[in-house]
C-alpha cells in the first residue's frame, strides 16, 4: 500500500516551504490548517497564497468544542505549565487525535522542523517511537533564513507577524511568551495585552516567570525583556507531544 503523508501546515515560513517540498516528493498528501481562531487575520491572505503555490487545497479544522484561546482559558481555567499551553492542546492536540489514521496504516507526518532543530527531532523519536513523521527541511538542511528566502523567491508576501518584527506566526498572544514578548504585544496590540491581563487576574495565574517569582501582566515594566533575545515560541502538535513527555 502506498503511504500516505499528513503536512501540518501552521500558516508559518517553514511549515510552508516543508510542505511545498513534501508535495513534489511524495505526491498527494493531505494538508492541513489547524485554525485557533486567534491568528492574525493576514493568515487568511498566506493560506490562499500558498494553495496556489502549492497546487492543491489545504484542508482547515477547527476545534468543535472552542473558538478561540480565550474560550480554552475561561472554560478550562488554565493558561500553560510544565505540560505545555492547554490552547495547544484542546485547539490543536486533540483535533488532530481525531484526523489521525492510527494503527498499521497510519499516515507519515511532515513536520516544518528546520536545521537548528535537530536535537528537538530525535528526543522526540525517542520519546514516540509509534509516530511516523518526516522532516525534509532538516533532511535538505534548511534553516528558517533559508525558508524566508525560498518565500520571496515564490513571490509570497510573509505573513503581517513576521513583518512586524515577531519570530513566529502564532496565536496573537501567546502564553509561551517572555517578558519582552509581551512587552511588544502591549505596543502592538494592546487590547490583546490588556484582555490576557485580565484573564490572569481573574484565574489567579501567571504566564511570564523571572526566577522563582512570578509577575502578573499588569505589573510588568514595559522596558522588561527584549523579544528578539528570547527563546523562540515553539507552537503546533509536534510541540505539544514533546512537551507530553516531560
Amino acid at each position: 500500500m502506498k503511504n500516505k503523508y499528513i503536512s501540518w501546515f501552521s500558516c508559518g515560513a517553514a511549515s510552508a516551504v516543508a510542505t511545498k517540498i513534501a508535495i513534489k516528493e511524495y505526491g498527494d498528501i493531505r494538508v492541513i490548517y489547524q485554525d485557533t481562531g486567534s491568528e492574525h487575520p493576514d493568515n487568511k491572505r498566506f493560506l490562499i497564497e500558498c494553495e496556489e503555490w502549492f497546487g492543491q487545497k489545504i484542508e482547515i479544522t477547527k476545534s468543535d468544542k472552542y473558538n478561540n484561546i480565550w474560550e480554552v482559558f475561561e472554560k478550562t481555567r488554565y493558561l500553560v505549565g510544565p505540560s505545555g499551553a492547554r490552547c495547544t492542546t484542546e485547539l490543536k492536540k486533540n483535533v488532530a487525535n481525531k484526523i489521525i489514521n492510527w494503527g498499521e496504516h497510519q499516515e507519515f507526518e511532515v513536520f516544518g522542523y528546520t536545521s537548528e532543530e535537530v536535537h528537538r527531532v530525535e528526543r522526540f523519536k525517542q520519546n514516540n517511537p509509534e509516530r511516523k513523521i518526516v522532516t525534509p527541511l532538516i533532511d535538505k538542511g534548511l534553516n528558517k533564513d533559508d525558508c524566508l528566502g525560498m518565500l520571496w523567491k515564490a513571490r509570497i508576501k510573509i505573513p503581517a507577524m513576521y513583518e512586524l518584527g515577531y519570530n513566529n506566526n502564532n496565536c496573537i498572544g501567546c502564553v509561551k511568551g517572555g517578558a519582552g514578548y509581551w512587552n511588544k504585544i502591549r505596543q502592538d496590540f494592546p487590547e490583546v495585552f490588556d484582555r490576557m491581563a485580565k484573564v490572569e487576574r481573574d484565574l489567579g495565574r501567571t504566564i511570564i516567570k523571572e526566577g522563582n517569582e512570578r509577575i502578573y501582566l499588569d505589573e510588568l515594566d514595559p522596558n522588561k525583556g527584549n523579544h528578539k533575545h528570547e527563546k523562540s515560541i515553539s507552537c503546533g502538535l509536534f510541540c505539544q507531544i514533546e512537551s507530553d513527555n516531560l
